[in-house]
């Protein structure tokens, strides 16, 4: 499996990625993923990440690179053939996967089926000790497939498959020397630019709103915080101050339409007493941010499911109760209507004709 020269290629990527833009650490990320077989998925795809934000994007489908922030005009307007050189340098990245890909599957005996390379590469640079850690890992079908240890200079095989790979490239020197320079030295100064580019929206924090909610009165009871950037957050349960693992069930940290995000951590409340409710609560801490947000674990806060059918029950009753007046009324007024329009009936008329022409003007 030859190599990429992803050194020599992200050396004239300015579309390098960040992580967590929160006070001291930063980072940059590239996700390269190749797919074979998968339908209705672009066969490659490369995304940039800046402090975990989404920066640009390019896949095979469309063929360009493409800006996600607002604030890489300021990239583009500084080097104006950024895009056009970043979408050749992704283009020749595309069919090096396509071809690493094909590989990998000979090396596991794969003919069909779906598969997927996915490397991520990239860096952490903490502004404030100005410490640099790098980071190089490629999995193969959602498992690790090799990895470069910067410490020792070194690739790492955790799969018979990729030895081959790893001996390889331990002895492609001047490949090894080209990952660690731009790991190490290239890597880090991007990150600093690219905070820089985007500091008035990277290296702002907005706190979120958090709240319990319950679908029954049986169900765990889930802390939602929603609205709250940057992503490196964390959202923990507390029994009498002491953080909580069992019975706990925390979701994944997502995206709201707006760049902020969401996460939620749910409490498994079925063996504990109502009486001891009032021990727990609910932490969430904002990277960057000092005062953490804590929600005591109140019945009477808790938004459920069970609250909005009761409300919805309320609702068409009262809409069917309305109903049902407005038809007795009009009854009563068509009643009074027809007995104003219609002659008194004949005391001479038969009982017959009375039957057969009840009321009949």
């Amino acid at each position: 499996m030859g190599h990429f020269t992803m050194g020599t290629l992200i050396l004239s990527l300015l579309m390098i990625n960040l992580h967590g833009a929160a006070a001291g650490t930063h980072s940059m990320k590239y996700f390269y993923t190749a797919s074979s077989g998968v339908p209705n998925f672009p066969e490659f795809v490369t995304v940039g990440l800046v402090d975990d934000v989404e920066m640009v994007h390019y896949d095979s489908n469309t063929r360009r690179t493409e800006p996600k922030q607002d604030w890489m005009s300021r990239v583009t307007a500084d080097d104006p053939p950024y895009l056009q050189r970043n979408t050749e340098n992704f283009m020749g990245t595309q069919q090096a996967y396509k071809a690493n890909i094909e590989i990998v599957k000979q090396r596991f005996n794969q003919t069909g089926g779906a598969h997927i390379i996915q490397m991520m590469e990239g860096c952490e640079w903490n502004n404030e000790t100005n410490e640099v850690k790098g980071f190089y890992q490629l999995g193969y079908d959602g498992e690790d497939f090799i990895s470069f240890d910067l410490e020792t200079e070194t690739w790492i095989a955790p799969k018979p498959q990729a030895v081959i790979t790893k001996h390889k490239w331990d002895n492609d020197k001047a490949y090894i020397a080209q990952e660690k320079n731009y790991l190490t030295q290239i890597c880090p100064e991007w990150v600093k630019k690219h905070v820089n580019y985007g500091r008035s929206s990277l290296m702002r924090t907005e706190r979120p709103s958090v709240s319990l909610l319950q679908k029954t009165s049986s169900s765990p009871v889930s802390c939602h915080a929603t609205g709250f950037f940057p992503e490196r957050a964390a959202l923990f349960w507390r029994k009498d101050e002491e953080e909580l693992h069992e019975d706990v069930d925390l979701g994944e940290t997502l995206p709201n339409h707006d760049g902020s995000f969401q996460m939620s951590a749910d409490l498994d409340l079925s063996s504990v007493p109502a009486g001891d409710w009032r021990r727990y609560d609910c932490v969430f801490q904002l990277s960057g941010v000092e005062e953490d947000i804590v929600t005591r674990l109140d019945k009477a806060v808790i938004r459920t499911n069970e609250e909005k059918t009761a409300y919805m029950t309320f609702i068409i009753a009262a809409v069917a109760l309305l109903a049902l007046v407005i038809i007795a009324v009009g009854g009563v007024m068509f009643h009074r209507n027809k007995k104003a329009k219609c002659p008194p009936t004949s005391d001479t008329s038969s009982e017959l004709s009375e039957k057969l022409n009840p009321e009949k003007c």
